[in-house]
């Protein structure tokens, strides 16, 4: 019994510290470590299970697309620049010439029938994977506010 009390005790005392902590935001170089994994693209799996199913056959497995032919998901200026009209791609398709890192891209990327949900998923991933951040995720909401 006095062990259990014990533990729980500690576990309260610890807990009641990290969010002093992050109140604060004195975490340790370590603990922002653990704080940065948390949101590393291996989180992001419903996003990651969309892009396999739907993504990977033409932007392949690393996000590096096909040369000439389908643009590069990878460090790519357009998803961060365009997030308005990636996210329309996503839902909607895409014809005609778009600009992805100085080369031009005239393709057609068909409606993929993915839920408000799921695009906000595969957006998420994408969008945090193969050198690509973001600081404002993408919610349902302002993907279901994107008109054809």
């Amino acid at each position: 019994m006095k062990i259990k009390i014990s533990i729980a005790v500690l576990f309260l005392f610890c807990s009641c510290k990290n969010q002093d902590k992050q109140a604060e935001g004195l975490f340790s170089p370590a603990e922002k470590e653990v704080e940065q994994i948390s949101s590393s693209p291996e989180n992001f799996s419903p996003g990651k299970k969309v892009y396999t199913n739907f993504c990977v056959q033409c932007h392949l497995p690393n996000g590096e697309g096909i040369p000439n032919i389908y643009p590069p998901l990878a460090n790519s200026d357009w998803l961060t620049e365009k997030r308005k009209e990636s996210i329309h791609a996503v839902k909607y398709g895409l014809r005609g010439e778009i600009q992805v890192n100085g080369k031009t891209y005239n393709n057609i990327m068909l409606p993929l029938g993915l839920s408000d949900q799921e695009i906000a998923d595969v957006m998420n991933y994408v969008m945090n994977s193969w050198g690509n951040t973001q600081q404002k995720p993408v919610t349902v909401e302002e993907v279901s506010a994107i008109d054809e």
